[in-house]
């Protein structure tokens, strides 16, 4: 059974690996995607936009400009952010920001197991180094 990998670092750089990338377009722009999902779970974990970004090895302009989008692609936004302070703020996910990564990793996963006799197919056909 092939695992399915989250990012290309995830596994040995020898290990044949799938990568289910969705997008949901919302007419030009990537309104749900893999890297603003990956963004929406380091906002979780990090508690910051700029802790995010870091973690992520983008800028923070970047990191900023992926959520405006989000947020203006959906009916509510998917983080709540504070601005600076004696604490210096900080972002959280609010639960349409929870939802979307679990529904985006829901189907990811279901992705995965449909294809998977494919994609097992597929990886059998690769050379190996």
């Amino acid at each position: 059974m092939v695992k399915l990998a989250r990012s290309r670092t995830s596994v040995s750089p020898d290990t044949p690996q799938a990568l289910f990338r969705m997008r949901i377009m919302l007419g030009g722009t990537i309104a749900i995607g893999p890297g603003k999902v990956a963004l929406l779970e380091a906002i979780r974990e990090c508690g910051s936009i700029s802790a995010a970004a870091k973690r992520l090895e983008m800028s923070y302009k970047r990191a900023w400009d992926l959520l405006n989008e989000i947020n203006r692609s959906l009916q509510q936004p998917a983080v709540d952010s504070e601005h600076g302070g004696a604490q210096g703020g900080g972002t959280v996910l609010t639960p349409v920001g929870e939802e979307v990564i679990r529904l985006y990793r829901s189907a990811e996963l279901r992705a995965a197991k449909a294809c998977a006799d494919e994609t097992e197919a597929l990886i059998r056909l690769l050379a190996r180094p």
